[in-house]
C-alpha cells in the first residue's frame, strides 16, 4: 500500500511530466530505481541532443524554501551517481550531452505552480 506522501510524489511527477512533454521533451524512463537512487524522471530534448535527468520535488507551503531549493548537495551527488550507472547500462545514450533539471511543482496539486530549472547542478 502506497503512503500518502508517496502518492501525492506520484501526482506531482505526472504534473512534471505532462509540463516537460508540452515542453517539447521525450519520456525515456520514469522511476529509474538502482541500490544508489533514483531518478525520477529520464527524458530526452531532442532540440539540443540532451539527456535529461529530472529530479521533481513537491511543497505544499513555500514559505521556508521552495521546492527546487531541497535539492541538497547530498541528493545531487546521489542523482549524479545514478545517471553515470544509468549511462554505463544503456550504452546508447553515453555520447549525449547530459544535463540535471529540478522541477519544482508547488501550491495545491489541483492547480500548480511549475518552477521548471533548467541545468540546476552540474557533476563536479
Amino acid at each position: 500500500m502506497f503512503s500518502f506522501k508517496r502518492q501525492v510524489g506520484n501526482q506531482a511527477e505526472v504534473i512534471a511530466l505532462k509540463y516537460l512533454c508540452k515542453h517539447g521533451l521525450e519520456l525515456i524512463e520514469q522511476n529509474y530505481l538502482t541500490k544508489m537512487g533514483e531518478i525520477d524522471i529520464i527524458m530526452l530534448d531532442k532540440s539540443e541532443q540532451t539527456l535529461v535527468f529530472v529530479e521533481v520535488r513537491y511543497r505544499r507551503n513555500t514559505y521556508f524554501s521552495s521546492a527546487a531549493e531541497t535539492v541538497t548537495r547530498v541528493k545531487q551527488a546521489k542523482l549524479i551517481r545514478t545517471a553515470q550507472y544509468y549511462l554505463q547500462q544503456h550504452s546508447k545514450y553515453q555520447e549525449f550531452i547530459c544535463r540535471f533539471d529540478v522541477v519544482g511543482v508547488e501550491s495545491d496539486l489541483k492547480c500548480p505552480k511549475i518552477n521548471w530549472i533548467k541545468d540546476a547542478f552540474e557533476t563536479q
